[in-house]
């Protein structure tokens, strides 16, 4: 074990990394069940037990990849915007594109990964687009996210049009609530959702690990206990306890369907917000693991791990499910002490070992993982604070890069105007001013294929 991991090296231990792996495993095990949100029936469409299953053996595999092949404590699993984007493009298709062309999206994305990260066209493009744009998406994603939660708990925001009944919902508003939704008798499901959400809160202020995770399944342990028509425990009783799994979506992908009309933006923007997600994870966390990534032997490190990223893109869309990343959780793990792929394979074979709990999955509700999805946006949104807001060349991309994803109910909006508004507003600029501002030419490519396909195919 020492010589595989190199534990003594990287001053660790067995019972250290054991302990990390169990860590980062607790941190991010919420995927398990948020995952089915998205992609669920009530979601994108696919089987509720397929996209667990393919959620459990697509983190569990490519994550003991990451452990064993490059020896860092980094964790992956389907991620949080893109599986909230992939059930956007099936639902606003109209039928167009199934869930299973999407999946076949999200693996020719993780091909065109694996040539870009060998070619090393990806680490030009990283460096290529500005942090603030960067943050941007980063932001956006977590007010999209946030907006979903609100929806599926039913926890929306107050209207105070005068004139306007406030005890209906508003006609055309982008949001409203209902006076009288938190009373237990007539909604439990929001008044749980709002329970759950508060309970989450406290333990996220007392920093308790596993936060997200707890506060969804004791959600679900109270909403069985006083609300037994949001959560029906006498399905236990029914319930095969051996999990079934007759009813995959493994294979099921649609390549030749997702190369047809109007799916290349969609390749597009899953590779684009894939590509910046995963480069921060991993510098960041193999940064606090004692990995000095500005040496040769650290970029190498890096190197490895997003080949193995990039492959894990394509092996999860097999599986059935969005597009697997390293997930900025690992580093709950390496605060614990983890160094070492030891820690990766720890969390790996726990989510394997979760298919287990594959029956127990169907009993908790939207109204118990959507909180998660609220305290997510709040998690994404402190990378604000990372804006320049008083520069305005970043300053606005970045801004109109995070409004019009949830205004406009599309990532791909957020980001194409984004780019487009740096570009300009920063060559504008430098033609009047002495102080320059930054543009990658490969900038300037994006921008004049954003603005082609907006002027001739039409926004969305």
């Amino acid at each position: 074990m020492d010589q595989l991991f190199r534990l003594r090296e990287r001053g660790t231990n067995v019972r250290t990394e054991i302990i990390a792996g169990l860590t980062t495993f607790m941190t991010m095990a919420y995927i398990l069940f948020v995952n089915q949100i998205f992609l669920g029936p009530d979601g994108a469409g696919i089987p509720a037990d397929a996209v667990f299953f393919a959620t459990a053996v697509g983190a569990g595999l490519v994550t003991i990849a990451m452990g064993l092949f490059v020896n860092i404590p980094v964790a992956l699993a389907p991620g949080m915007g893109l599986n909230a984007y992939f059930m956007t493009v099936v639902l606003s298709s109209g039928g167009a594109i199934t869930w299973q062309a999407a999946l076949g999206a999200v693996f020719i994305s993780g091909i065109i990964f694996i040539i870009l990260t060998v070619t090393r066209i990806r680490q030009m493009l990283i460096r290529a687009v500005p942090q603030s744009i960067k943050v941007g998406i980063t932001v956006g994603i977590g007010l999209f996210i946030a907006l979903i939660g609100f929806k599926l708990s039913n926890l929306t925001m107050v209207s105070v049009t005068p004139g306007i009944d406030a005890t209906k919902p508003v006609p055309g508003a982008l949001f409203s609530l209902i006076l009288g939704s938190f009373n237990p008798a007539t909604h439990p499901d929001t008044f749980l959702a709002l329970l759950g959400l508060l309970l989450i809160g406290v333990l996220m202020s007392l920093k308790v690990r596993g936060a997200l995770l707890i506060g969804i399944v004791a959600t679900t342990v109270i909403g069985g206990i006083f609300f037994p028509s949001v959560v029906d425990f006498s399905r236990l009783g029914q319930a095969n306890w051996i999990p079934q799994f007759n009813n995959l979506a493994v294979g099921q992908l649609d390549i030749m369907g997702a190369l047809g009309v109007g799916i290349i933006e969609i390749i597009f923007v899953f590779t684009f917000v894939e590509l910046f997600d995963t480069f921060g994870t991993l510098v960041g966390t193999a940064s606090k693991a004692g990995i000095d990534v500005n040496k040769p032997e650290g970029q190498k490190t890096v190197g490895r791990a997003m080949l193995v990223d990039a492959a894990g893109v394509s092996t999860g869309a097999v599986l059935g499910t969005s597009t697997i990343t390293a997930y900025i959780e690992s580093a709950s793990g390496v605060s614990e002490g983890g160094r070492t792929g030891l820690t990766a394979v720890t969390t790996g074979v726990l989510f394997l070992l979760s298919l287990l709990i594959l029956p127990l999955a169907g009993l908790v509700p939207s109204a118990a993982t959507a909180p998660a999805l609220i305290i997510v946006g709040v998690l994404m949104m402190g990378s604000v604070r990372e804006i320049p807001w008083d520069d305005f060349t970043q300053a606005l991309p970045a801004f109109l890069t995070i409004v019009l994803m949830p205004f406009t109910n599309s990532i791909a909006n957020g980001i194409a105007i984004g780019i487009v508004t740096y570009v300009v507003i920063g060559g504008v600029h430098n033609l009047f001013s002495s102080r320059r501002v930054p543009i990658h030419w490969l900038m300037w490519v994006l921008a004049v294929l954003v603005i082609a396909r907006y002027a001739f195919l039409g926004g969305e």
